[in-house]
């Protein structure tokens, strides 16, 4: 069965994985990073995440609920954690010095295998979409990844501005 399940999977999703696969490993290496950067990844992630919600359960008012409380549990928890040790902010060249990381990577193919399922489930099975249980707990893990994504960026986002700010509180000395 799983065999069958891969075989006719379309080859445009196997292209998107190789893509996503690339991401997450330029994420795997430290250097230096622009605010763009930080921002435009998260930004994918979450409307990927947002965008396998709604396209396998709907925009009813329960999915988005779940969705976002997902999202904005998961995005207190990592807000309120320090940033990797190492990482810091340039100033002079406005980029950030980010440790490299895996958890990108687990978060893009959480959120690639989380719509892979759903979709093969849904396909398998037509009434899951009807079932709350299993759209309400995938809307909210579908949230969460959204919620870390952004906490994540929000946090080097922060780190950026707290150092723009006092930079520019630094009295001038002639």
């Amino acid at each position: 069965m799983i065999t069958q399940i891969l075989l006719h999977t379309p080859a445009w999703v196997w292209g998107l994985l190789a893509v996503l696969l690339a991401l997450g490993f330029t994420q795997t290496r430290s250097g230096l990073v622009g605010l763009p950067r930080i921002t435009f990844m998260p930004l994918a992630m979450v409307a990927l995440s947002a965008y396998g919600t709604v396209s396998a359960f709907g925009a009813t008012p329960g999915v988005l609920l779940a969705w976002l409380v997902g999202a904005a549990l998961l995005a207190t928890f990592i807000t309120l954690r320090p940033l990797p040790a190492g990482t810091r902010f340039d100033t002079a060249t406005q980029n950030l010095f980010v440790p490299g990381s895996w958890t990108p990577m687990a978060l893009i193919l959480g959120i690639f295998c989380t719509k892979y399922f759903v979709g093969v489930d849904t396909a398998l099975h037509p009434a899951l979409p009807h079932d709350s249980a299993f759209t309400l707990g995938f809307a909210a893990l579908y949230g969460a990844f959204s919620g870390t994504f952004a906490a994540r960026a929000a946090r080097l986002l922060r780190l950026a501005l707290l150092e723009r700010n006092n930079l520019s509180a630094t009295p001038l000395t002639a």
